[in-house]
Protein backbone atom coordinates (compact mmCIF):
# COMPACT_ATOMS: atom_id res chain seq x y z
CA UNK A 1 0.00 0.00 0.00
CA UNK A 2 1.52 3.32 -1.11
CA UNK A 3 1.52 6.37 1.14
CA UNK A 4 -0.05 9.48 -0.43
CA UNK A 5 1.08 12.87 0.82
CA UNK A 6 -1.88 15.18 1.39
CA UNK A 7 -1.84 18.32 -0.75
CA UNK A 8 -3.87 21.46 -0.05
CA UNK A 9 -4.75 24.10 -2.67
CA UNK A 10 -5.86 27.41 -1.11
CA UNK A 11 -6.95 30.69 -2.61
CA UNK A 12 -5.16 33.83 -1.50
CA UNK A 13 -7.51 36.81 -1.66
CA UNK A 14 -5.95 39.27 0.82
CA UNK A 15 -4.19 41.53 -1.70
CA UNK A 16 -1.40 42.95 0.55
CA UNK A 17 -0.22 39.37 1.18
CA UNK A 18 0.05 38.17 -2.44
CA UNK A 19 3.46 39.61 -3.39
CA UNK A 20 5.07 38.70 -0.03
CA UNK A 21 3.88 35.08 -0.46
CA UNK A 22 5.05 34.96 -4.08
CA UNK A 23 8.48 36.33 -3.16
CA UNK A 24 8.91 34.13 -0.08
CA UNK A 25 8.80 37.03 2.40
CA UNK A 26 5.58 35.72 3.95
CA UNK A 27 5.49 32.06 4.96
CA UNK A 28 2.46 32.00 7.25
CA UNK A 29 -1.30 31.96 6.96
CA UNK A 30 -4.08 31.74 9.52
CA UNK A 31 -7.09 29.66 8.54
CA UNK A 32 -10.25 28.61 10.33
CA UNK A 33 -10.79 24.90 10.89
CA UNK A 34 -8.25 22.23 11.78
CA UNK A 35 -7.44 20.32 8.62
CA UNK A 36 -3.69 20.94 8.20
CA UNK A 37 -0.82 18.82 9.55
CA UNK A 38 2.93 19.27 9.66
CA UNK A 39 4.61 17.63 6.66
CA UNK A 40 1.68 18.07 4.29
CA UNK A 41 1.97 20.25 1.18
CA UNK A 42 0.28 23.59 0.58
CA UNK A 43 -0.10 25.65 -2.60
CA UNK A 44 -1.73 29.07 -3.10
CA UNK A 45 -3.48 30.65 -6.06
CA UNK A 46 -5.26 33.88 -6.89
CA UNK A 47 -8.20 34.77 -9.12
CA UNK A 48 -8.35 37.05 -12.17
CA UNK A 49 -11.82 38.23 -11.13
CA UNK A 50 -14.57 36.91 -8.88
CA UNK A 51 -13.50 33.92 -6.79
CA UNK A 52 -14.75 30.60 -8.16
CA UNK A 53 -16.08 32.36 -11.28
CA UNK A 54 -12.82 33.32 -12.98
CA UNK A 55 -9.52 31.70 -13.96
CA UNK A 56 -6.55 31.57 -11.61
CA UNK A 57 -4.22 34.57 -11.83
CA UNK A 58 -1.19 32.88 -10.23
CA UNK A 59 -0.20 29.77 -8.40
CA UNK A 60 2.73 28.99 -6.19
CA UNK A 61 4.71 25.78 -6.06
CA UNK A 62 3.76 23.35 -3.32
CA UNK A 63 5.42 24.20 0.00
CA UNK A 64 6.00 21.79 2.86
CA UNK A 65 4.12 22.74 6.03
CA UNK A 66 6.75 23.00 8.77
CA UNK A 67 4.57 24.07 11.71
CA UNK A 68 0.89 24.02 12.60
CA UNK A 69 -0.36 25.75 15.74
CA UNK A 70 -3.92 25.01 16.80
CA UNK A 71 -5.69 28.16 17.96
CA UNK A 72 -9.10 29.45 18.92
CA UNK A 73 -10.06 32.81 17.41
CA UNK A 74 -12.40 34.92 19.54
CA UNK A 75 -13.44 38.59 19.37
CA UNK A 76 -11.34 39.22 22.51
CA UNK A 77 -8.18 37.27 21.79
CA UNK A 78 -6.38 34.49 19.98
CA UNK A 79 -5.92 31.44 22.22
CA UNK A 80 -2.80 29.34 21.65
CA UNK A 81 -4.03 25.83 22.44
CA UNK A 82 -0.48 24.56 23.11
CA UNK A 83 -0.26 26.72 26.22
CA UNK A 84 -3.90 27.78 26.67
CA UNK A 85 -2.63 31.36 26.60
CA UNK A 86 -4.96 34.07 25.37
CA UNK A 87 -3.17 36.79 23.39
CA UNK A 88 -5.08 40.06 23.27
CA UNK A 89 -5.42 41.51 19.76
CA UNK A 90 -3.68 44.71 20.92
CA UNK A 91 -0.62 42.92 22.37
CA UNK A 92 2.94 43.09 20.97
CA UNK A 93 2.81 39.29 20.48
CA UNK A 94 -0.20 39.64 18.18
CA UNK A 95 1.53 42.46 16.29
CA UNK A 96 4.38 40.01 15.57
CA UNK A 97 1.96 37.30 14.41
CA UNK A 98 0.29 39.90 12.15
CA UNK A 99 3.69 40.89 10.73
CA UNK A 100 4.54 37.26 9.98
CA UNK A 101 1.12 36.89 8.33
CA UNK A 102 1.66 39.78 5.91
CA UNK A 103 -1.03 42.00 7.44
CA UNK A 104 -0.90 45.69 6.48
CA UNK A 105 -0.56 47.49 8.84
CA UNK A 106 1.06 44.71 10.92
CA UNK A 107 -1.04 44.97 14.07
CA UNK A 108 -3.09 42.43 15.97
CA UNK A 109 -6.14 44.66 15.65
CA UNK A 110 -5.83 44.72 11.86
CA UNK A 111 -5.25 40.95 11.83
CA UNK A 112 -8.56 40.47 13.65
CA UNK A 113 -10.27 42.89 11.24
CA UNK A 114 -8.99 40.89 8.25
CA UNK A 115 -9.94 37.55 9.81
CA UNK A 116 -13.41 38.94 10.60
CA UNK A 117 -13.91 40.13 7.01
CA UNK A 118 -12.90 36.75 5.57
CA UNK A 119 -14.59 34.52 8.17
CA UNK A 120 -17.57 34.56 10.50
CA UNK A 121 -16.13 34.87 14.03
CA UNK A 122 -18.93 34.22 16.56
CA UNK A 123 -18.73 35.54 20.12
CA UNK A 124 -17.99 31.99 21.28
CA UNK A 125 -14.97 31.76 18.97
CA UNK A 126 -13.96 29.55 16.08
CA UNK A 127 -11.23 26.90 15.80
CA UNK A 128 -8.28 27.80 13.61
CA UNK A 129 -4.66 27.14 12.80
CA UNK A 130 -1.51 29.15 12.20
CA UNK A 131 0.23 27.41 9.29
CA UNK A 132 3.89 28.01 8.48
CA UNK A 133 5.77 26.60 5.51
CA UNK A 134 9.20 26.48 3.94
Amino acid sequence: MAFTLKKHVLSLTYEPKVIPVLTGKCQQTIRTGRRFRKGELIMFHGWTGRPYRSPWSFRTPYYCIKEVIDIEITPDCLIDLRTLTGLSWDSPEMDEIARLDGIDPPTGEELFAVLSRLNKIPDTGVPGQIIRWI
